[in-house]
């Protein structure tokens, strides 16, 4: 008989539209924020993210309303930036984060997560920019976050947590590493996606136990290796590789999300760690098992 592992006390587990296939406000392939609502509470979460802006209603009473009938609270809202552009983006950068920001600390969450710009288009795989910054693009991106960071915080108060992701300019561990020691830890933490981590070459223990005093929040994902080592072969985009099933169903890949769980817990600060399959696009009726086989096992992993 084996014995259980110790309970997760410092980790709330959550799951996410992305869970549901849903990456656009509107897309005709995407689940309906009604179901997905439904849904993910029935899976056993609850705390959820916003997902993309306008899928889940932008009136904050009406989203507080459609929340908490279903039991469910929002951990964070999610941006997208192009920051090493330079002073050149800030106003329009701003205008996208300010309706997030004030709609996130509506719900009385905490968190941003804020995600760089794609160096090559997620679906039709277009070229947009060279994928390696210039110093000078390195210099404008660290303090600009770092001034987002600020303003997020002095406004809203709430924390940006930046989400290294494939096809972004802070993908590999080397740029990850590159983008801490540039950035002030007072003003700009980590979202550790674990997935996404994996999936551009890096192991998530050994960064929580490098620089875990940076991490601010995760995400839980598996990459398929098979399907990985493909992707990488063909040099495939990053939504490609989704359609094609690089990120998959929990255990069937890596990392093991229990050994990435202990090591959160081990930094002695209360995280949200919140489930994201990327499934673009799915059948409907595929996200709901998957989310209740995941919830179960992330039980089995402590995460009560």
């Amino acid at each position: 008989m084996t014995s259980s592992p110790p309970a997760l006390t410092r980790i709330r587990v959550g799951s996410a539209p992305d869970s549901w296939g849903v990456w656009f406000p509107e897309d005709p392939l995407q689940t309906p924020w009604e179901r997905f609502l439904d849904e993910v509470a029935d899976a056993g979460y609850e705390w959820i993210e916003l997902g993309p802006y306008g899928y889940l209603p932008t009136d904050a009473a009406r989203l507080a309303d459609e929340t908490a009938k279903r039991g469910l609270r929002v951990s964070a809202g999610t941006v997208f930036t192009g920051l090493h552009h330079g002073p050149a983006v800030w106003e329009q950068t701003w205008e996208h984060v300010s309706r997030i920001a004030a709609l996130t600390q509506d719900t009385g969450a905490e968190h941003l997560v804020v995600i760089p710009s794609f160096w090559r288009d997620d679906k039709t795989g277009a070229v947009l920019e060279d994928r390696v910054l210039t110093p000078d693009q390195w210099r404008e991106l660290t303090s600009q976050t770092e001034r987002l960071g600020r303003e997020v915080r002095d406004r809203y108060g709430l924390r940006i947590v930046v989400h290294p992701h494939a096809d972004t300019h802070i993908d590999t561990p080397a740029n990850v590493a590159r983008f801490l020691d540039a950035t002030d830890p007072a003003l700009v933490s980590l979202c550790l996606d674990t997935g996404h981590y994996a999936y551009c070459g890096g192991d998530s223990v050994e960064a929580i136990e490098t620089f875990g005093e940076r991490i601010g929040y995760l995400h839980l994902k598996q990459v398929d290796p098979r399907v990985l080592a493909e992707v990488r072969a063909e040099e495939l985009p990053f939504g490609p590789a989704v359609a094609r099933g690089v990120m998959c169903e929990p255990p069937s890949g890596v990392p093991a999300l229990e050994p990435v769980l202990a090591a959160a817990q081990r930094l002695g600060v209360e995280l949200f760690a919140i489930v994201e399959q990327d499934m673009y696009p799915c059948p409907p009726d595929r996200p709901l098992p998957i989310a209740r086989r995941t919830r179960a096992h992330l039980r089995s992993c402590g995460a009560r």
